[in-house]
């Protein structure tokens, strides 16, 4: 399935790195990889034609912090995405390194926790996961952290612009070993989280539609007490509208909780897939354009896994390069870094030892594609819009991905493989207010951008 071109990474150093986002950092309308170093330099990777090349700047690098987890999202709705990355120097409870809050001001990067009058609001409990979560729908993103040992938080700015951890007013600060995250519609119309948490049972946060959300894992049968969750990845890999969820638990039955009807999950995975593995980010997507998704397992220390939905099951596939046996893998996301319709597989190493990143690309095909990038009102990427695409004779469905896997967060674009297929008959993009937008008659092998619509 993938060929190595590591050799596209311009300079790549052995680090220790942890969590991958995606985002655009200079502001030009294409996205780089946002990776996070663990006492080595945050670093932002960008698409030069001739490879990919770190333009961090020595604010955003934050050379001496330990970064493990990241997530995106325009909190201010000035259209610019901010980048929240979570610190942590200990296991779980308190710790020394603050998170920091990057803003994009002028020419660079500001860190709103640095400002006076957010400093009552820093988190110093060890965290995991970071995600963007847009609770009442008006495409202006809080970041809720995953905190291990302590409350969750939920960082949102008040009318003064100042920083304020909202968490306890919409019932999210619940104490855990929190891991990972996702967030968008998954049991109501608007963003619901779901979260995999250790020691303690998984949790599914349903939004009321007020700002405030219910926990209901255990009566959606997905609360799995027992065992250690890690990386978590939302899916709907037979079009009926309901997403699955996907996870792997620490050195243990991995899940896939298939949604069976709205609110209520079964496991399904089959033996292969719920083999237990020191597994760390979990990936959904087309690689090879086909139609049909594929799931990505990155482990760490342990061979890599894929899996492909083909007749309507779960199948192992072949990874190719991306096995890496030996691979430390503690974080990884996907983008078409480069604009060719391919996505691109970025896999972060360390936590153990230092070692390079790795980039992969799957096989050159002639399969078509199409790739949707909605937008806010305010003109950011619109994290958690759900967009339905009909083709072929049949349906995907995607969600713009606003925290996914463990530490890490994917691009904000749905990415469709289409097969043979060159025409798509109809596009639905739905907004977390449920505005929605209709496209007819497209072509495919292009990106669309979908602005939010206006009356």
């Amino acid at each position: 399935m993938f060929t190595d071109c590591s050799a596209l990474l311009l300079k790549n150093p052995a680090q220790r790195n942890y969590g991958v986002a995606v985002t655009d950092v200079d502001g030009d309308g294409a996205f780089e990889f946002v990776v996070a170093g663990f006492g080595y330099p945050n670093l932002a990777l960008k698409w030069n034609q001739a490879g990919l090349k770190n333009i961090a700047d020595d604010i955003l690098a934050d050379s001496y912090d330990q970064a493990i987890g990241l997530a995106a999202g325009d909190i201010d709705g000035d259209g610019r995405e901010e980048i929240y990355v979570l610190n942590t120097d200990t296991f779980m409870g308190p710790k020394q390194f603050g998170d920091r809050l990057f803003a994009r001001r002028g020419n660079g990067w500001q860190d709103l926790f640095a400002l006076q009058e957010n400093q009552a609001a820093l988190n110093l409990t060890a965290g995991r996961s970071v995600a963007a979560v847009d609770r009442d729908g008006d495409g202006r993103y809080g970041f809720f952290v995953a905190n291990y040992g302590g409350p969750m938080r939920l960082y949102e700015l008040d009318a003064q612009n100042r920083l304020r951890d909202v968490a306890a007013a919409a019932n999210l600060n619940f104490i855990t070993g929190g891991r990972g995250i996702v967030a968008q519609p998954l049991v109501s119309e608007r963003m619901d989280i779901f979260m995999t948490n250790e020691r303690g049972s998984n949790f599914l946060f349903v939004n009321r539609g007020d700002g405030t959300f219910d926990e209901i894992s255990r009566d959606a049968g997905i609360h799995d007490p027992r065992e250690h969750g890690r990386g978590v990845a939302a899916l709907d890999p037979d079009g009926d509208g309901l997403f699955d969820l996907v996870y792997g638990n620490w050195e243990s039955s991995h899940r896939l909780f298939a949604q069976t009807a709205p609110g209520e999950f079964t496991d399904i995975a089959p033996t292969d897939m719920a083999r237990p593995s020191p597994v760390r980010t979990v990936i959904a997507a087309d690689f090879d354009n086909d139609g049909a998704l594929e799931i990505f397992f990155n482990n760490i220390g342990a061979p890599n896994r894929l899996f492909g939905w083909r007749d309507g099951r779960w199948t192992p596939l072949t990874l190719g390069d991306a096995l890496e046996p030996y691979g430390l893998g503690t974080g990884a996301a996907v983008c078409d870094i480069d604009a060719d319709g391919r996505l691109e597989l970025l896999i972060a190493h360390g936590e153990i030892d230092a070692q390079p990143l790795s980039l992969y690309r799957s096989t050159q095909s002639d399969n078509a594609w199409l790739r949707v990038l909605p937008l806010t009102r305010y003109g950011a990427p619109a994290r958690g819009a759900v967009v339905m695409l009909y083709a072929g004779g049949r349906a995907q469905v995607r969600a713009i991905d606003a925290g996914s896997g463990y530490l890490c967060q994917m691009e904000p674009t749905a990415h469709f493989g289409l097969g043979r297929t060159e025409h798509v008959d109809k596009l639905v993009v739905r907004w977390l207010d449920g505005t929605q937008t209709t496209l007819t008659d497209l072509d495919a092998n292009q990106l669309i951008r979908v602005p939010y619509p206006t009356s």
